[in-house]
């Protein structure tokens, strides 16, 4: 092999182990889970059922709280970016102490899910510390069964994802400004702009492509990282009011043993999550023209 050929194949094979991993982990299982969303099972054999298992999902009720209890997540994406960015940029102002504060501030997320849900579980009890505590104000009328209400459930779930959440995007747009030329911001303030004009004027727009980073991971995380919170502090309840389509997934696979439905809902997820990658790859572009 010469020279010129050994140092164009010589990067590919340093890579080789990663794409082979990526093979491996990610792309087999992807192809089989697309396969078996159109099989079946008969006599203990697998046999071709086509589109039947998508028929079936999308006539159970329990898949469509599913997708409500998703769409409502979805509704705090744009409520941790908002909460992130304002603190980023406060923080960004190095106020006193604020070093301290970012470190508390990431510290949920780096908690582990579990842990979170189960403190969190006992802390929103009927008879827990939060309830105690709004009696002990005098706020009876404030005290609620927030993981026991078929009305409020997800509502208090999607709070405590929020919680662990946001101090990811502080970190995240943190790390953004400091990059940003402090000649922007000197010369807004020359120019007689108050914080709030610099925020909408300078910060954003110079936020703009990791907000769109930030906003996409987040809806994908939506769709399919919450399963954990929904298993340790819900179970699904009550009532079903805390479905959603992960724990769907886990529920015809694991518990009911129906596989093939499992996998259909699988593949749900994934062609959900390829649209708002390829939505996130769409924006990315647009806003690099813009530039």
């Amino acid at each position: 092999m010469s020279g010129g050929r050994l140092k164009t194949v010589v990067p590919y094979l340093y890579i080789l182990p990663a794409m082979l991993f990526v093979v491996l982990i990610i792309v087999l299982p992807a192809i089989s889970i697309l396969f078996s969303g159109f099989l079946t099972s008969k006599a203990q054999q697998q046999v071709w059922h086509g589109l039947g298992n998508y028929v079936m999902i999308f006539k159970d009720n329990l898949f469509w709280i599913s997708i409500v209890n998703n769409l409502r997540l979805f509704l705090s994406v744009p409520v941790m970016t908002v909460i992130s960015v304002l603190i980023a940029a406060i923080l960004f102002e190095k106020i006193a102490g604020w070093t301290f504060y970012q470190s508390i501030i990431f510290t949920p997320y780096i908690l582990a899910i579990p842990v979170v849900g189960i403190v969190f579980s006992y802390l929103l009890q009927y008879r827990g510390v939060v309830n105690t505590i709004l009696t002990a104000a005098g706020l009876n009328w404030a005290v609620m069964d927030w993981l026991g209400s078929p009305k409020i459930a997800i509502w208090s779930m999607i709070a405590v994802v929020i919680w662990k959440q946001f101090g990811f995007g502080v970190v995240l747009f943190l790390a953004r400004l400091s990059s940003v030329s402090l000649s922007l911001f000197e010369a807004a303030i020359i120019d007689g702009a108050n914080w709030w004009q610099r925020l909408l004027n300078v910060t954003i727009p110079q936020l703009a492509m990791v907000i769109e980073f930030y906003i996409t991971v987040n809806l994908i995380n939506m769709l399919s990282w919450v399963f954990d919170f929904v298993f340790v502090m819900t179970g699904g309840g009550p009532v079903n009011s805390t479905y959603v389509l992960e724990y769907y997934i886990y529920q015809k696979t694991f518990i009911s043993s129906l596989d093939y439905l499992g996998a259909a809902g699988g593949v749900i997820v994934l062609i959900v999550a390829a649209l708002l990658i390829a939505l996130e790859s769409s924006l990315r572009k647009r806003l690099e023209q813009m530039e």
